[in-house]
């Protein structure tokens, strides 16, 4: 009653109810949150049914009684399907998947029900009220077997190939925001899988061969930035450390700037700022006049410096920064990997928040938000920078934008920079009560691990 009085989510009202009752399953949970007593939703399954044109099956209140409480009991794909269907939740939600493993994977692979019907929307998407719909799951998968059937035609490689490995890269580059990190980790994995297989198996010539292995280095540098996303900086190193060779040998300037870059932004994250300066100022040495030398600038020779509160160096890095833009013809034609506008200003705001400028912190925190797609990581960094930069002043305002991330984007699609943000602001407002800092702290300490203990990945 006190989650309906706050007008609060579906699943931050289940989340109350566990808090206070570990007993309760997440299936019964997720029932109570919406006041559906258990006869409710055997009709709303039933009514399901038959808009799909079908029989209302045979489910009683025992049976969903015995899966609610009973562990030895467990719905079959069917019934998983349509209870996703009926409390508009996934299956790891609702608590339905076994071993961890999500009975509707994540590449989009949905069981077919006994009518022939294809359930995929309700299992693969959140519910509505959570989430702004991207991109499909199809649209992976198809570039990958796009490139596979591309060289079972021609196995040693053509120029054919070689373009469509480099649209695979553009493809997954500028798409990486629109799906989970962990769904896209496999899929570049398995196309660059591809490539090496037909470069270490194949004589390709060279100019193809060249084209090639050019686009396994860009895929190594995709794989590193999605590690670090997914928090493993171990694997997210060694990913960009190959991509900085593939780089070198291909003479991609652009791709060894941008893999230091990327080292920078790992070393940051595990404090290792001197480290992170090094390999900013070796990415620089590199990068290309324009777009390319202006990210390195602010993506990471700016925080690194703002991070060791080198201020006045830190304002000349931007400067360099914004000078680079404007000498550039195309300004901000998209960059690989998401660079653009919202991004800047992004790294701008996070410079002056630490650097202790809260009011320039504000502002460009504003405008990043502004720029960017809501729903999506860019918009979620953006809020929660601004949320960082109001923590001082508007506690309460600072919360809501944190839970106003945590109900517009499902814990699989939270990248570990978000999560730190979290955890960040969670700290700072845990001394002064604050309406919403309860709540906020609950749905931060609840947070699935984006890989579990058994290494699998949080279900999207």
């Amino acid at each position: 009653m006190r989650c309906q009085r706050q007008h609060n989510s579906t699943e931050r009202t289940v989340t109350a109810i566990r808090n206070a009752l570990p007993e309760v399953t997440a299936l019964e949970a997720w029932r109570l949150a919406l006041g559906w007593s258990r006869a409710q939703t055997i009709a709303q399954i039933a009514d399901l049914y038959r808009r799909d044109g079908l029989l209302a099956p045979g489910l009683s209140q025992s049976m969903l009684c015995r899966w609610e409480h009973d562990p030895r009991e467990w719905p079959g794909t069917e019934y998983t399907a349509m209870l996703c269907r009926a409390y508009g939740a996934r299956p790891l939600q609702l608590g339905l998947n076994r071993s961890g493993d999500d009975p509707f994977d994540h590449l989009g692979l949905a069981a077919t029900i006994r009518y022939g019907r294809i359930d995929v929307e309700a299992c693969e998407e959140p519910a509505k009220e959570r989430v702004v719909v991207m991109t499909t799951s199809a649209g992976l998968p198809a570039v990958r077997e796009s490139l596979h059937l591309a060289l079972l035609a021609d196995p040693a490689g053509n120029s054919a190939v070689a373009e469509l490995a480099e649209a695979a890269v553009e493809h997954y580059a500028l798409n990486c925001s629109r799906h989970p990190s962990h769904t896209l980790f496999g899929e570049v994995r398995t196309a660059r899988g591809l490539l090496a297989d037909t470069l270490t198996t194949h004589l390709a010539p060279e100019p193809v061969a060249a084209e090639l292995r050019r686009s396994v280095g860009w895929l190594s540098a995709l794989l590193g930035n999605l590690a670090f996303h997914l928090d493993d900086p171990t694997g997210a190193r060694a990913h960009l450390a190959t991509a900085f060779t593939y780089g070198t040998r291909t003479g991609d300037a652009r791709l060894t700037a941008w893999s230091c870059g990327a080292q920078s932004m790992v070393a940051r994250a595990t404090g290792q700022l001197a480290l992170a300066l090094t390999h900013a100022e070796r990415g620089l040495e590199h990068a290309p006049a324009g777009l390319a030398r202006a990210q390195l600038y602010a993506w990471a020779q700016l925080p690194a410096l703002a991070a060791q509160n080198r201020a006045q160096e830190a304002d000349t890095a931007l400067a360099d920064a914004a000078q680079e833009l404007e000498a550039d013809a195309v300004g901000w034609a998209p960059g690989r990997f998401g660079f653009d506008a919202a991004e800047y200003a992004l790294h701008e705001a996070e410079a002056h928040l630490a650097l202790d400028r809260a009011d320039q912190a504000v502002t460009q925190a504003e405008a990043s938000a502004g720029r960017a797609a809501e729903g999506t990581p860019g918009w979620a960094a953006a809020t929660l920078v601004l949320a960082q930069a109001e923590a001082a002043r508007q506690l309460a305002d600072a919360a809501q934008r944190a839970l106003d991330v945590l109900d517009r984007i499902p814990p699989a699609r939270l990248r570990s920079t978000a999560r730190v943000r979290l955890a960040r602001l969670d700290a700072a407002l845990a001394a002064t009560p604050v309406a919403g800092g309860a709540d906020l702290h609950e749905r931060v300490c609840s947070l699935p691990l984006t890989i579990d203990a058994r290494g699998a990945a949080t279900s999207a």
